[in-house]
């Protein structure tokens, strides 16, 4: 039988999700992102579907982010570490590959980025310069307590000496997770989500996201933002103050979100992707956790360059040292227009 690849319809939703459900994609697949993407960020989606006989079989989530200072591009997925397509046969999955590329070129798309955890067998321009850090979990957190050794447990102590509490919520903690994140984020430079992004999220995800804070005289410190889902809790954003640092309070903000993981029968901790060059990857292989290579593909016109966002590369150095040196107040007003057209 024929396949039909179309424009995925509202009428779709509760079938797309329950092909995803079965294939275990990552949550960000879930339909409930296209609005929340497209409300919180003013993006447009153009997810992808694959059908036979009425069936889907195989979709591709796709979205155009367009600005006058960072262009015309498309990417699946923007904002998150996992994407691309997922499809029941090589058929399907090539005939979804193609009409991407298509509707991204005629959309006047510069480039189109996809983000795997798999490499896939296509005629595109690949980059391994990515990985994520993976923690099989054991059934107790006695366990890991005792695999991570004395060094680590000394850490984990030593800001527990100095009054610090720990505690897991959702929306209630909201204004304290994003009173560290912002913080965070100006001192590394880089513009910050608004924290309607994540209230949404705590909304629409009610039972499958929550946040984790560190108090330290009544003051938020450290946070992280969870988001698990079949078996599998990632902490995608994370945060500490700086002034803190020299107690130590991020090795006990993870602790306690990996004994809070384990707790809650999570089989696997996702740390979240890193450049292979960077310093995060030292600090997420003490508690662990192995690479697991992640595979970037991009459609792109012929003799174009890689696509350079990388604030890492050295080309926006300026912009990051200005970025620093502004009141945290400022950078939730600004941050979130500029954010929004980073993928």
């Amino acid at each position: 039988m024929s396949i039909e690849v179309v424009p995925l319809a509202p009428g779709d939703y509760a079938q797309w999700d329950s092909y995803m459900s079965d294939k275990r994609a990552s949550i960000y697949y879930d339909t409930r992102w296209i609005d929340l993407i497209q409300q919180v960020f003013g993006q447009t989606c153009h997810h992808l579907v694959a059908k036979q006989r009425g069936e889907i079989i195989g979709g591709l989530p796709m979205v155009q982010l367009k600005s006058l200072l960072f262009g015309n591009f498309m990417v699946s997925m923007p904002y998150f570490n996992y994407g691309g397509l997922v499809a029941s046969s090589k058929e399907s999955a090539s005939q979804l590959l193609s009409a991407g590329c298509k509707l991204s070129r005629d959309l006047g798309c510069k480039h189109f980025e996809l983000r795997f955890d798999q490499p896939i067998d296509a005629s595109l321009t690949e980059r391994k310069d990515k990985v994520t850090m993976l923690l099989d979990l054991p059934p107790n957190a006695d366990e890991l307590w005792h695999a991570i050794g004395s060094k680590r447990r000394a850490q984990v102590k030593r800001p527990i000496r100095e009054g610090v509490t720990f505690t897991t919520g959702g929306v209630e903690l909201l204004d304290d997770f994003y009173a560290v994140f912002a913080h965070n984020m100006r001192d590394l430079g880089t513009p910050v989500y608004s924290k309607r992004f994540f209230k949404e999220i705590l909304t629409r995800f009610e039972d499958e996201s929550f946040l984790a804070i560190v108090h330290l005289n009544d003051e938020a410190v450290g946070a992280g933002f969870l988001i698990g889902r079949q078996g599998r809790l990632e902490i995608p954003w994370a945060s500490t103050l700086r002034k803190t640092n020299r107690i130590g309070v991020n090795m006990f903000l993870y602790w306690n979100i990996l004994k809070t993981a384990i707790e809650k029968e999570f089989k696997v901790f996702d740390f979240g992707r890193s450049s292979k060059d960077a310093g995060t990857l030292k600090f997420k292989r003490q508690w662990g956790a192995k690479e697991k290579q992640l595979y970037w593909y991009y459609d792109l016109p012929q003799g174009q360059p890689l696509p350079d966002l990388n604030p890492a590369s050295g080309k926006y150095n300026t912009a990051i040292s200005v970025w620093q040196k502004l009141p945290v107040s400022l950078t939730k007003i600004c941050g979130p227009l500029i954010v929004k057209n980073l993928p």
